[in-house]
């Protein structure tokens, strides 16, 4: 009598599955990290995007720039974030600053400032002026 041989074996089965699992542990670290870059890069994007805005309305309004809270469902004049960053904009003097958050990415803030004698420090992470900076 011919034994059937078709098929795989418990133990072959088993070394795939381990194979794919030690893939999968491999790569979801790597995709959650490149989902936090991607937020990081969207509040950086914004800022840049805002510091256009903030000089074209400055331009509009004998210097003045405006100020307040910006979300994709409540944008200030000609400028929206990103869907998920919120954006705040503080005024002083003849600059400002803004600082962006993610609602996906707890614990992180991006600032920028411009026009301003010093980094404005507190939750503003700016260090360089015009250059948006995460921490």
């Amino acid at each position: 009598m011919k034994k059937n041989t078709k098929g795989f074996t418990l133990i072959e089965l088993l070394i795939v599955v381990v194979i794919i699992g030690i893939l999968a542990a491999i790569a979801i670290p790597k995709f959650a990290s490149t989902k936090q870059n991607a937020y990081l890069a969207a509040m950086k994007t914004d800022l840049r995007n805002l510091a256009t805005a903030e000089e074209g309305y400055a331009s509009n309004n004998a210097g003045a720039y405006f100020q307040g809270t910006a979300t994709q469902a409540a944008p200030q004049q000609n400028y929206a974030p990103s869907a998920g960053v919120t954006v705040v904009i503080a005024t002083s003097g003849s600059g400002w600053s803004a600082t962006a958050t993610h609602s996906a990415v707890s614990g992180m803030t991006c600032g920028i400032y411009v026009n301003l004698a010093a980094a404005p420090g507190g939750t503003n992470p700016a260090t360089a002026e015009g250059e948006p900076k995460c921490q």
